[in-house]
This record gives C-alpha cells, structure tokens and sequence, in this order.
C-alpha cells in the first residue's frame, strides 16, 4: 500500500508539472490586457488571435483610479493597459513603464500631428500611444426645453427652465476645469485666486440648478427624460438613445471658451511578462482597418488615426471639430490637494 501510495503520490506530481508546463507554454502567447469597461472591440480581439498565433485575456476597469490602486498594490502579469493622459504622466514619473519598441511601432506615422503636439509629457510617444481623444461638452434634451434660446456656454446651468433636471460630473477636474475655462482661466490652473472664483461659480450659480452630480447614470436618466440638461461624455448619453431619435432628441455642444479633453493611450507595464506580444498589439491597433472598427463600434470621432477615416463606415456621435478648443487634464502633482479642498467646498456646501 505504501508503494503504492508513493507511485500515485509521483504520477499526481508528474501531472502537476505537466500542467505547470503546459499552462507556461501557452501564457507564453496570452496577451494580458486591462482596459476600461467596453473599450475593446471583441472582433479586433479575435483577429488578433487569429493573425498573431495566440490569447488575449481582458481584464478591465471603471475608473483610472481603481487600475492604478490595483497596479500599485502589487497586481502582476497584465501586459498592456490604457490609462488617462494624467495617469500615464504618473506611471511615467513612478517608473512603471517600459518604453515601447519603436521598431516594432511601424504604424506611427499614422498618429495624428496635432494630437502628439498636445501630448507633451510624452512626445516622441517613447511610453505611450494614443488610443482615443475624447472630450466632454454639454448635451441638452431638445423635446423637453421651453426655450430653445438658450446659452451655449457653461452659464446654461444657471438657466431656471433647467432647475431640477440638470446634472454635471461627480469629478472634480471636469467641473472645476469647465468653471475655470468659464471664467477666462487655464483649465489646469493652481493659482489660489482663480481656483476660489471657480469655486464660488459652481456653488452660486450653478449648483443650485442642479438634481445632482453624476458621473455614470446620466445617459440613462437623460434617454428617460428626467435629466435635461447634462455635462459629461457624449457616449454615455448617446450610448442611451436611440440612433432613430438622436438629431430630435440631442443638442451635444462645447462651449468656444472650450472644455476638458482626455487621452487615452496603450502603454506597456514596466514587468510585462510579455512584451513583444504587447508592442504588436500596440502596432496591429493602428492599422487603418483595425482602429476604423473601434471608430464604428464606439461612434467616436475619428481623431487620432486620420489614416483610418477611409474606413470608417458609421456616423460619429459628434463631428471632430467640436474637440479642437478643448484641454488635456494634466497630471497637477501635488497641486491636486487644492482641487481636492475646493471639490469639499462644492460637494458639501448647501
């Protein structure tokens, strides 16, 4: 029975390592990718598969700052990821990148001009590449106004026939960014003064006009008809509507003054396990092919990769020229304490 006991103990540990191998062999050609919520589209994964010999495992999440916790908090093995423009200024900065094999990036030439001018944290795109520019503006339910005079700019949130039936994000940088442009300011401004005229517009003028700040729900809220007036992203309003009733339904703006823009970008994990596969995925992304059915399957405009146009088959939600005012939220450092007292103020003032 010993023996026994002690061959069956070899042949489950044989097993083990065969399996320990086994499963090595095929990580070897697993892409780990963690991306936000329906970012990615499931055909461009498969094709992927398909055309590179191997597996893409995606993890994903709501906001940059639950990606970067979970990273910092030891989380290994993802290979690639899409942070905010801010975010990977800080990933820069922290040393979690690894820069990207520019001989495997045949495909740069393809990045827009004018969206690598605004990336100056990242120039030469040695440790990022552009995956979307995304910007948010106003959007107005055009069946419930009584008056279809009404202003263009941030001050729309101080009109009465809104009351009650408005809405602007719950983040910081977005509505103190959309006061501070209001106001003749830089979007991404520290100065003590300007952030506390900021401050006091949302409080005073804006706020009370408001049901609520809401950074997810509001598409859904608007598509039913409660909110009439909401500041956020175009998509998750349009993303709520039916294609059939977008031009009688919704009026999505950006004030001239301008507004918050975001750059989502693919950047490579300073100890991806698997690093060629990653540059790959980075390049195959921007074939023109390739990133026109993100472009269809998304609405977005086509800004980043103009190459991709002749292959974009859908009508974006907004034509791209209503983003060129807009500004890159910037990574403030240790400035963001100041945003974070003043948000206090707006969030809990009565």
């Amino acid at each position: 029975m010993k023996n026994f006991k002690k061959i069956l103990l070899t042949a489950c540990s044989v097993l083990s390592i065969l399996f320990v191998v086994s499963c090595s062999k095929k990580d070897d050609r697993t892409l780990y990718l963690y991306n936000w919520t329906y970012y990615t589209p499931d055909s461009l994964l498969k094709k992927f598969e398909q055309q590179f010999n191997c597996k893409v495992k995606l993890d994903s999440y709501s906001t940059c700052d639950e990606m970067y916790a979970k990273i910092k908090a030891g989380a290994k093995g993802y290979d690639v990821v899409v942070p905010s423009n801010d975010f990977v200024s800080i990933m820069m900065k922290q040393g979690m990148l690894r820069e990207i094999d520019q001989s495997k990036f045949t495909n740069r030439k393809r990045i827009n001009p004018v969206i690598i001018e605004k990336m100056d944290y990242d120039p030469q795109m040695k440790y990022s590449v552009p995956y979307a520019f995304s910007a948010t503006g106003i959007i107005v339910n055009k069946t419930k106004v009584t008056n279809s005079n009404y202003s263009r700019h941030y001050d729309i949130f101080s009109d009465p026939q809104f009351k009650g039936h408005a809405t602007m994000m719950d983040e910081m940088r977005e509505v103190l960014g959309c006061s501070l442009v209001f106001n003749g300011f830089d979007l991404n401004s520290v100065n003590d003064s300007e952030l506390e005229k900021a401050c006091n517009t949302v409080i005073n003028d804006w706020k009370p006009n408001l049901s609520k700040f809401d950074a997810e729900g509001f598409g859904k809220s608007f598509s039913s008809g409660d909110f009439w007036l909401c500041q956020g992203y175009p998509e998750i309003v349009f993303g709520e509507v039916d294609e059939s009733r977008w031009d009688e339904t919704i009026d999505f703006f950006i004030p001239e003054e301008g507004g918050p823009a975001t750059l989502d970008s693919m950047v490579i994990l300073k100890d991806a396990p698997h690093y060629d596969l990653a540059c790959e995925f980075i390049n195959f992304i921007h074939e023109p092919e390739n990133y026109a059915v993100f472009i269809d399957e998304f609405r977005y405009p086509c800004i980043v990769n103009l190459d991709a146009l002749p292959y974009v088959t859908r009508k974006p939600m907004y034509e791209p020229e209503k983003a060129n005012n807009c500004t890159l939220k910037q990574d403030l450092g240790e400035n963001l304490d100041k945003y974070t007292e003043a948000w206090q103020k707006i969030r809990f003032s009565e």
